[in-house]
C-alpha cells in the first residue's frame, strides 16, 4: 500500500475522531444518513451527466491507483537502455530483438522497433512524443473528474442543508428549542460532509493522480532521450550517464550550498 496514502487515511481518522469525540457531547450528533445520501447520490448524478460512462466507471480503478504503492521502474529503463545500446552498437540485431521480448515497458519497447526499422529520428521522436501527449491528456482528464466531483460535492450539501431549513421552517411556529436545534444541526451536516468529502477525499486523489502523471511524463520523456542517442549511436557509459542525470533529483538547480564557493575558499585562505 502506498504509505503517505496511509498516513493520510490515518491521520483523517484521528482529526475525525477528535471532533466526534471531544466536541461534542454525543457522537450519534454528526451522523446524519439522509444528509450524507443526499451528497453522495447529488454528486454521482452530476459526474454522469457531466462525463461519458466509460470515464466515470474508471473512477473505481483509479481510486485502486492511489492505495497502489508508487513504482516508475526508472532504474530499470535506464539499465535496458544500456544494455539495448551495447547490443545495437555491436550491430547484433537479433539479440535486440531478443532482449525486446523480454522488455515490460511498451514505450521503450515500441520506440527500440523503430529504431530497429531504421525510421528517420525525427519520425521517432514525433510518435514517441505524440504517445506522451495522448497520455498526458488521457490522465489529466482522469483527474479532472474528481476535481469536479470535489466542485459538486459542497454544492449539494448547500442544497442538503436548505432542505433541513425548510424542514425546520415547518416547526418554528411551535417555538419549541428541543425540536428546532437537532433539526438546525441537521441541516448543516450534509453542508459538512460536502466539505469533507470534497477536501479529504476528492481534490487529494486528484492531487495524487496528477504527481502520478508527472513521474511517468519524467520516465517517459527518460526514455524518449535515451532511443534517441541510440539511434545517435552514442556510446553506452555516455548513454548511462547522461540518463541518470536526466532523471536526479537536484534541491537546487542553480547553486550547490554544501560546496564552498571559490570566493569562500579565498576568503578562508585569506583568514
Amino acid at each position: 500500500m502506498n504509505p503517505s496514502t496511509l498516513i493520510g487515511i490515518l491521520a483523517s481518522c484521528v482529526l475525525l475522531a477528535s471532533v466526534l469525540f471531544f466536541t461534542a457531547e454525543s457522537p450519534q450528533s454528526f451522523i446524519n444518513l439522509p444528509g450524507l445520501g443526499i451528497v453522495i447520490a447529488g454528486t454521482m448524478a452530476a459526474t454522469f451527466i457531466s462525463y461519458p460512462l466509460k470515464e466515470v466507471l474508471r473512477v473505481v480503478r483509479l481510486v485502486g491507483i492511489v492505495f497502489r504503492r508508487e513504482n516508475t521502474y526508472i532504474r530499470d529503463d535506464i539499465e535496458e537502455l544500456v544494455y539495448l545500446s551495447r547490443l545495437w552498437l555491436k550491430g547484433d540485431v537479433r539479440a535486440v530483438e531478443n532482449a525486446l521480448e523480454e522488455t515490460r515497458n511498451p514505450f521503450l519497447r515500441n520506440g527500440i522497433q523503430l529504431v530497429i526499422a531504421n525510421t528517420k529520428e525525427e519520425e521517432i521522436h514525433d510518435l514517441l512524443r505524440w504517445r506522451i501527449a495522448r497520455l498526458k491528456a488521457r490522465e489529466h482528464a482522469e483527474a479532472q473528474i474528481f476535481r469536479t466531483m470535489a466542485t459538486y460535492a459542497p454544492a449539494f450539501g448547500m442544497i442538503g442543508t436548505l432542505v433541513g431549513l425548510v424542514n425546520m421552517l415547518e416547526v418554528m411556529e411551535a417555538g419549541d428549542l428541543h425540536v428546532i436545534g437537532p433539526r438546525m444541526a441537521v441541516a448543516l451536516l450534509t453542508t459538512f460532509y460536502g466539505i469533507l468529502l470534497a477536501n479529504l477525499v476528492f481534490k487529494p486523489i486528484a492531487v495524487k493522480l496528477e504527481r502520478r502523471t508527472e513521474e511517468c511524463l519524467i520516465a517517459m520523456n527518460m526514455v524518449l532521450e535515451g532511443i534517441s542517442m541510440i539511434t545517435k549511436r552514442r556510446l553506452p557509459s555516455f548513454i548511462e550517464e547522461t540518463l541518470h542525470s536526466f532523471v536526479a533529483n537536484y534541491h537546487d538547480e542553480i547553486r550547490d550550498p554544501e560546496r564552498p564557493g571559490r570566493h569562500g575558499n579565498e576568503a578562508s585562505a585569506d583568514a
